[in-house]
């Protein structure tokens, strides 16, 4: 057995904390075939509907697919998409800790796909549904309150902050404690990386490294730059920056690594392949993996899970085969 194929065997079982803001992905299936009258638009015949876990609740949906033991904290409406996603937690195994809030609405993204007769559906709109504003100081409480609990015993921790509130000043701070204390706390921020300081590890990609540290990436040496850069600035002991179809860079403190991509076929599909990259990263980690290695298993299930559409997850079963392959 090759030593990245025992890594994946290891990740069985291991216990993972996700915090991250939770959405629904909301998808809407249908054909069309003509244009309307009422306006130069398409008219979408439904045929069926689903709902995904997304955002940081697909975190935790990989994770468990990966194999992991997953406790994930966040925060769900009292409304038809937060129960959907509740459902669709338990059905994959995953414990949920979401503080109510009553009248707050669940983080949904709607996207309506359809197609004419014998082909294949293609995305039209997409309707984002979300809560203004900071969340009331009671649920910020409640959240830093339920991550303390919930990382009794767990082996790594994520954080999937989408910019919905969950990652607040009072969670922060709770998770640098976490990280302060040797746990592994692996983080993907979308908007806010910077204030996300002193963690494990943090996982940008080429934009948003550039944006931080003011390094216009064009080769490997201003690569090499801004890698350094932003671990001074995050003061976090390595990065993984994902480069899209040139695979990723991994930064462990001392020197940097290239992963290229993983498989030759042109991508079906990359919404939420970085859910996917980071919850084999930290599940890696929580394995005994180093970071090199724990990158390694997260570029396969990287380039595994882009190749499916939608929102997708992939399985211990398939990461084994992928680095076996």
């Amino acid at each position: 057995m090759s030593p990245l194929a025992a890594r994946v065997r290891a990740l069985a079982c291991r216990r993972l904390l996700v915090v991250g803001d939770f959405v629904a992905d909301h998808y809407i299936y249908g054909q069309t075939d003509r244009v309307s009258r009422e306006a130069p638009v398409l008219v979408v015949r439904y045929e069926q509907a689903e709902v995904k876990l997304g955002g940081g609740a697909n975190v935790a949906a990989n994770a468990a697919s990966l194999g992991g033991r997953v406790t994930a904290v966040g925060v769900l409406g009292q409304d038809e998409m937060g129960r959907a996603l509740r459902a669709s937690f338990r059905a994959a195994g995953i414990q949920v800790s979401a503080p109510g809030t009553p009248g707050l609405a669940t983080e949904t993204k709607t996207r309506i796909l359809a197609g004419g007769v014998n082909t294949t559906r293609q995305q039209m709109l997409r309707l984002d549904r979300a809560a203004v504003g900071p969340l009331p100081q009671r649920a910020r409480t409640a959240l830093a309150s339920a991550i303390r609990r919930a990382s009794a015993g767990v082996e790594a921790v994520v954080v999937s902050d989408y910019g919905a509130g969950v990652l607040c000043e009072e969670t922060r701070a709770v998770l640098a404690e976490l990280a302060a204390s040797g746990m592994p706390v692996c983080v993907d921020s979308r908007y806010a990386l910077d204030s996300f300081r002193g963690f494990t590890l943090c996982k940008p990609n080429e934009p948003e490294l550039s944006a931080l540290t003011g390094v216009a990436i064009r080769d490997d040496a201003s690569l090499a730059r801004a890698l350094r850069a932003a671990a001074k600035v995050l003061r976090c002991k390595a990065l993984v920056a994902t480069r899209g179809r040139n695979g990723m860079a991994v930064w462990d403190g001392r020197s940097m690594e290239l992963l290229p991509v993983h498989g030759a076929e042109e991508a079906v599909d990359v919404t939420g392949a970085g859910d996917t990259v980071i919850s084999a990263l930290a599940l890696g980690l929580a394995a005994g993996a180093s970071v090199l290695e724990a990158a390694q298993l997260a570029n396969v299930a990287g380039g595994l899970v882009v190749m499916k559409p939608g929102t997708a997850t992939v399985s211990h079963a398939e990461l084994l085969a992928g680095v076996t392959a």
